[in-house]
């Protein structure tokens, strides 16, 4: 061990120093903590040896049989987890015409805005519970979310559906998402936006499925039976992903929250471009179908629209993750924002079919970039893998809250003006703010606002 004297007072973390039979002045002081601050001891350093080193990037596997195996879990989650609730544009139409007609669209909103939020806050739980016990929380979580499904074809009132399709299905999905999001990035670095993007797209997959199957089936056996059927679908995909999802790095025992992060600008400007534009793009998931039905399409081909766009997005969330690792993350970020500004601006100018299936595909694809690309950045923040999913589970969490605000409040615009047009300018607007601030993230990067970052 080297004993030195010129410490410097301004570079203080953590370390595990190392005692060795020689070096006894070392050992007299054995009483003392083993774990010591680095930089305040003014008579020791341990060597480079004894100190512990973050993992590089050579450190990651990059995929392999494992690797892609838990990618594919990931995705069967994401297929079952996100991918149903961004189906909530057929409930939303479905509702308003039947069980919940005496109900406004922003008092319908709730339901699903409520659901997919606490799909991302419970997140700052479901990710530090992966980083301490590994993927076992995925099992029980399987089987409630399951329970969820089956409990929301029973439900009749408003009441009832707040409770199990928001709050009950909202917590299941969010433990089973995010301890299989964090499992990924722990297999990949150099890979990591395309092995996110694969895993993800899950999401636009299962999006595509179960508007699919509950447009056909609605009006054919019923909404009791309709759902129940999504709920078997989902039976053999969550087995196998329950199987597949192993973790690579040993438990880590820590605090659920890691406060520190937010004292990182990066990571804070971050929170703030995800939260903006996703008080913005989540308007077209729910409301499409709504929008179809205000310009004369039938209520089947509007159920239609969520499947249009989640098809879409399926590319928009592969592609990016792809240029992601090529360009940077956070450049993909800026992209997919600015991208979808402007296609939202112009939704009020579609009157047609084709045009609202037009405007179907392009958002698809730009938004489905955006939940991409939100998902990595934070990943890449994080100055140790074991913690990926506290910093990723938490920077969602945050910006999660634009989703519990951001459909009431366009239900709200949609109640009071009677039109899309002040919607569609409050989104755009949004995604917009979002893009300029994913944007000043980049100048707190040692790349620079220029930079492949």
């Amino acid at each position: 061990m080297a004993i030195t004297s010129d410490i410097k007072l301004d570079k203080v973390d953590v370390t595990y120093v190392t005692y060795s039979e020689k070096t006894p002045e070392i050992q007299s002081q054995s009483s003392r903590a083993a774990l010591v601050p680095r930089g305040l001891l003014d008579d020791e350093q341990p060597d480079a040896e004894s100190r512990p080193l973050p993992p590089g990037p050579d450190d990651f596997p990059e995929g392999g049989t494992r690797g892609w195996l838990v990618a594919a879990g990931t995705a069967g989650i994401m297929f079952c987890t996100l991918g149903y609730a961004n189906s909530f544009g057929v409930f939303q139409a479905y509702y308003i015409q039947n069980q919940l007609k005496d109900h406004t669209p922003d008092d319908v909103s709730w339901i699903g805005s409520l659901q997919v939020f606490l799909v991302f806050a419970v997140g700052v739980l479901g990710g530090p519970v992966f980083d301490r016990y590994g993927p076992w929380v995925i099992r029980p979580a399987a089987v409630l979310y399951f329970v969820s499904v089956m409990l929301t074809a029973s439900c009749k009132s408003y009441w009832q559906f707040m409770l199990v399709q928001g709050v009950l299905s909202g917590m299941s999905n969010s433990l089973l998402m995010f301890p299989s999001m964090a499992a990924t990035p722990q297999y990949f670095f150099k890979k990591r936006g395309a092995a996110m993007g694969m895993a993800i797209a899950g999401s636009s997959l299962g999006a595509i499925v179960f508007p699919i199957v509950l447009s056909q089936l609605l009006e054919k056996i019923g909404f009791e039976w309709a759902v129940r059927t999504c709920g078997f679908i989902m039976i053999p995909i969550l087995a196998f992903s329950a199987i597949v999802i192993k973790a690579r790095l040993p438990p880590r025992q820590s605090n659920f929250f890691v406060m520190t992060a937010f004292r990182n600008p990066r990571y804070v400007t971050l929170i703030g471009a995800v939260f903006c534009q996703f008080l913005g793009m989540f308007t077209g998931l729910f409301f499409l179908p709504t929008y179809g039905i205000f310009r004369g399409m039938d209520a089947s081909q509007a159920f239609y629209l969520v499947a249009i766009i989640n098809a879409a997005s399926l590319p928009g969330r592969i592609i990016p993750g792809i240029l992601g690792d090529k360009f940077g993350s956070i450049n993909s970020l800026v992209g997919a924002g600015l991208t979808t500004s402007i296609i939202i601006l112009c939704w009020p100018t579609t009157f047609t079919s084709a045009g609202i299936y037009a405007f179907s595909v392009f958002f698809g694809f730009t938004s489905g970039a955006i939940i991409s690309a939100g998902s990595v950045v934070f990943t890449h923040c994080a100055p140790n893998p074991r913690e990926i999913g506290t910093w990723m589970g938490q920077g969602i969490a945050v910006a999660s809250i634009a989703i519990l605000i951001g459909p009431p409040i366009n239900g709200a615009l949609l109640s009071r003006f009677h039109g899309f047009d002040e919607l569609s300018l409050f989104s755009g607007v949004m995604c917009l703010m979002g893009t300029v601030l994913a944007l000043i993230a980049k100048v707190y990067t040692k790349e620079g606002i220029l930079g492949k970052v």
